[in-house]
């Protein structure tokens, strides 16, 4: 399959929710109380709880597995840049930068951008996946 640059696929989330962040603290292992503890997390100024930065990129890296297939990622890189909280809808941009031979297969670079329902950008990042 052929990939052509400015090719992009979005997909946009279900509202996150207080759930979602203790399902995804339960499958990480990572309790910290500033993603499930309403009390902890707004005593030190925090508006709520707020979503982990490996959740975010759990997004993006579903839209680029959805895309490609989980066996064809080769590289996946980001940058977490904002805090994501309960309500927000997040949407995926994947977005084809360029595409190259390397070792008898085609990759795909792909640019990646996760933002929330006001454009703020939460996660950016790029991923490399065999065409």
């Amino acid at each position: 399959m052929s990939h052509s640059v400015g090719e992009e696929r979005r997909e946009e989330f279900p509202p996150l929710t207080r759930t979602m962040f203790v399902k995804y603290a339960g499958a990480s292992g990572d309790f910290n109380p500033m993603h499930h503890d309403d009390t902890i997390a707004t005593q030190v100024g925090n508006p709520s709880v707020f979503g982990h930065g490996m959740l975010s990129m759990g997004f993006a890296a579903r839209v680029v597995k959805d895309w490609f297939g989980a066996e064809a990622i080769r590289r996946l890189q980001v940058r977490f840049s904002k805090q994501v909280w309960p309500g927000d809808v997040l949407t995926c941009v994947a977005t084809v930068t360029g595409t190259r031979e390397e070792g008898g297969v085609t990759l795909v670079d792909v640019d990646l951008t996760v933002t929330n329902q006001n454009g703020d950008k939460a996660v950016t990042g790029t991923a490399t996946a065999v065409a």
